[in-house]
């Protein structure tokens, strides 16, 4: 008797706030690429903020109501996708100090385990490091989000998503510093923020030159395609879904 062959694989994709008002093109994407990799792509509604810009505030009580918020939508979802690794952190690491001493710790934690960011979703759990060779020639900057490097330990999955796309990620002393956005912290330091930001993008001019930078985090994006702008630097920046999905070679 023949095997049935495996259910596919189901994912909820979380737009995350800067992704809906900022990036939509990127969130779109992440849906294509992973409906190309045969993932069954649902988008609740119902999603609103994580909650993380009140949680940085220190204002729990809002972000836990929105952190409850996410639970129930997500309730049913066998994955959670998000383009961000931000986000993927405040539900991965952060939703469990919330709701340490609460009912929904349990829920919580649940969630968390069905959480990942977008490249760490297809190499961990797709086992795909391969998605065509769309960026042939391509040279590329990539910049590592804190929270996806320092909270998530992702590191390796997108870089070998690229490299195995046919680009040269170039090496850049930088790419691992913060790039000074930090969501609030922007805001109540722009000086600091700023200057962060400014001895990123001094180091690239060592990398030679490069077609375009990508990041994982839209508020990377933001903060550095701000700074470039100011400093009258013309370097396209590009959100990490939009390239992967060009490297699987977009609509062929």
């Amino acid at each position: 008797m023949s095997e049935s062959p495996a259910a596919p694989v189901r994912a909820s994709l979380f737009v995350t706030c800067l992704g809906d008002h900022f990036y939509a093109d990127a969130a779109a994407s992440a849906v294509r690429l992973l409906r190309k990799l045969g993932v069954e792509v649902d988008f609740p509604e119902a999603q609103t903020c994580c909650g993380q810009p009140a949680f940085n505030a220190g204002r729990d009580a809002e972000a836990r109501r929105m952190a409850a918020h996410t639970i129930e939508v997500f309730r049913e979802s066998e994955y959670v996708v998000l383009p961000s690794g931000s986000c993927a952190c405040m539900l991965r690491r952060f939703y469990a100090h919330l709701f340490h001493d609460d009912d929904l710790a349990g829920q919580a934690a649940d969630l968390a385990g069905r959480t990942f960011e977008l490249a760490e979703f297809l190499v961990r759990v797709l086992g795909v490091t391969k998605l065509g060779r769309g960026l042939e020639g391509r040279r590329i900057a990539y910049h590592h989000g804190c929270h996806a490097l320092r909270e998530l330990g992702i590191r390796e999955e997108p870089l070998k998503l690229l490299d195995n796309a046919g680009a040269e990620v170039v090496p850049w002393e930088a790419a691992e510093e913060c790039c000074g956005f930090g969501g609030l912290f922007s805001v109540s330091f722009p000086q600091v923020s700023a200057g962060m930001a400014d001895r990123k993008l001094d180091t690239l001019a060592a990398a030679g030159e490069v077609d375009f930078l990508t990041s994982a985090d839209c508020g990377c994006l933001l903060q550095l395609s701000s700074r470039m702008r100011k400093r009258g630097q013309d370097l396209a920046v590009r959100h990490l879904a939009d390239v992967l999905w060009e490297a699987a070679g977009a609509d062929s």
